[in-house]
């Protein structure tokens, strides 16, 4: 994993002062690293029979696309107000300072699919809890929500099912 790890750039103050961004756009252009890493993150969960794969906006729409394409599963998207066409569910949540909102199409699972959630990081866990009450009021089993990397320090994994994180990096 320490290679893949290496591919990801630190950016220092962006996109405030005092954060070091994780830009994986380095590691999403390298077509070996980006199959690789889709081949790992997949691999967990073959012949799990995921219905479903839920890619949350914007770059949970790459890892999500892929998952789904390699699992044999849908891809369902999670956006932000105003960007899906049909009848939507809400979930508005809270940020560190203010909220936000995300919206799912109702007509997105049919009762008791198999959904894997994914997205390229989990930090505060926030935007991640809000996708799981969101969709697991809409009848679905949850499997698992998946990441690529996960920054451990901020324990994001505590605001989500116990069990029911994984992810392919650490830092």
């Amino acid at each position: 994993m320490e290679d893949l790890k290496s591919i990801i750039r630190n950016i220092p103050d962006f996109p405030k002062k005092g954060i070091l961004f994780k830009d994986i756009t380095t590691l999403l252009g390298d077509a070996k690293s980006f199959q690789r890493m889709v081949d790992l993150m997949s691999h967990r969960y073959v012949g799990q029979k995921i219905d479903k794969v839920v890619g949350v906006e914007a770059r949970g729409f790459i890892i999500g696309a892929a998952l789904a394409y390699k699992l044999g599963a849908g891809i369902v998207l999670v956006r932000k107000p105003g960007k899906l066409p049909s009848t939507t569910v809400k979930k508005t949540y809270d940020l560190e300072y203010g909220t936000d909102t995300l919206e799912i199409h109702t007509d997105a699972f049919n009762k008791g699919d198999r959904v894997l959630i994914a997205d390229d990081l989990l930090a505060t866990g926030g935007t991640m809890a809000a996708v799981v009450d969101m969709i697991t009021s809409m009848g679905v089993e949850l499997v698992e929500c998946c990441f690529m990397a996960e920054l451990e320090f901020l324990e994001g994994r505590k605001k989500l099912p116990e069990d029911k994180v994984f992810s392919l990096l650490k830092f």
